[in-house]
């Protein structure tokens, strides 16, 4: 195993509890009652498909102002604290740097979102490749975007980890044939993603411990 994928919201950062903050924010500011619970509906998809589901749900609103207002809630969360940083996320991005695994970002995140959140946790520099939403035609659950990470680390997918949180995310991840690594957020997984899984741990340091033990990338059978 030569490299390691990530995805970003509810992996490395507890971004999609933040983005129920500012939806329910909107929401209620536009009259539409709180939005957050769609976080839910839109777990590791892209901004414009995300859109197309909650007008689904929601019906016709006015998404300029949505936006907008959500920047707004962002811009006031920011302007006091950091990107909130997942557990053993930094213990495990300096263990893969010094023992020379390659590290990708794939995220359905536009460029701008990811970036902005590397710089705030300050780990931009640990990472070769970041994929994000718009490079890629094809969202999650489509394997697209974790081939394009592979292709770009120059590594063939079973030879990557991928950690991944959400549905959408581990269909993605193991159908592009990634080793697939679920640490639960907001989605606890089920009997059909459980399947595809190498492992599932509770956090990030779980997996790290996993890399120190020296195994040979024999599949997990007991889950974590």
């Amino acid at each position: 195993m030569n490299a390691v994928v990530f995805d970003m919201d509810g992996l490395m950062f507890d971004t999609e509890r933040l983005c129920i903050k500012i939806w329910d924010y909107a929401g209620e500011k536009m009259g539409i009652g709180k939005a957050g619970y769609m976080v839910y509906k839109t777990l590791g998809i892209r901004a414009d498909e995300a859109v197309k589901l909650m007008h689904a749900e929601l019906g016709d609103y006015d998404d300029k102002k949505f936006n907008m207002l959500c920047r707004e809630y962002r811009k006031a969360y920011f302007a006091v604290n950091t990107v909130p940083v997942k557990k053993g996320l930094y213990e495990l991005l300096e263990y893969l740097k010094c023992h020379s695994f390659k590290t990708a970002v794939a995220s359905s995140t536009d460029r701008n979102g990811v970036l902005f959140n590397l710089k705030s946790a300050e780990i931009e520099n640990y990472f070769d490749v970041v994929v994000s939403g718009e490079m890629v035609e094809k969202s999650k659950p489509d394997p697209e975007i974790y081939l394009e990470a592979c292709r770009l680390l120059g590594e063939n997918p079973e030879e990557c980890f991928a950690l991944e949180d959400s549905k959408n995310g581990i269909i993605s991840a193991y159908n592009a044939g990634c080793k697939t690594v679920m640490i639960p957020d907001l989605w606890q997984g089920d009997s059909e993603t459980d399947k595809m899984l190498f492992a599932k741990y509770n956090d990030l340091l779980f997996f790290k411990k996993y890399l120190e033990s020296g195994s040979k990338w024999e599949k997990i059978i007991n889950l974590i």
